[in-house]
């Protein structure tokens, strides 16, 4: 599963895949991509298919992959891989997909990135967001 974020935190798009081919690379950034402006700065992990691949799609970006400039990415995923500990993982590919997609959209509303409850304490940001798309519901 691979999860593009923006410089602020925000999560931009899902991907879910079996394998991390460069099929399935070359999917997650040209989805990642097509969310809007053009990145000037990309910080991967270090897959071999990456830098070529960012080559071709993002040739004015600078492409980052070194030990530690990640910790953000990282430091998301640890937070719903823990989510996952208790379920014992997920075995479909569709159910990763709605997890995920679920877990970045509470994170992205917890972090005040959409349009929910902005003006309400951030440690109560959460519940008023489902209280104001309840309403709207």
């Amino acid at each position: 599963m691979r999860r593009p974020v923006d410089q602020h935190g925000q999560v931009i798009d899902i991907l879910a895949s079996t394998r991390r081919d460069q099929a399935a690379a070359r999917r997650f950034f040209a989805a990642a991509l097509s969310h809007g402006r053009r990145p000037v700065e990309v910080t991967t992990d270090k897959p071999s298919v990456y830098p070529q691949l960012l080559d071709e799609l993002v040739p004015e970006a600078w492409h980052v992959d070194a030990a530690q400039e990640n910790n953000r990415i990282e430091a998301d995923q640890r937070r719903f891989k823990a989510r996952l500990r208790p379920m014992r993982g997920l075995r479909r590919l569709r159910s990763v997909h709605t997890i995920s997609a679920g877990h970045a959209l509470v994170q992205n509303i917890r972090r005040g990135h959409h349009e929910l409850a902005v003006d309400t304490d951030p440690h109560l940001r959460l519940a008023a967001a489902f209280t104001e798309l309840a309403r709207a519901v």
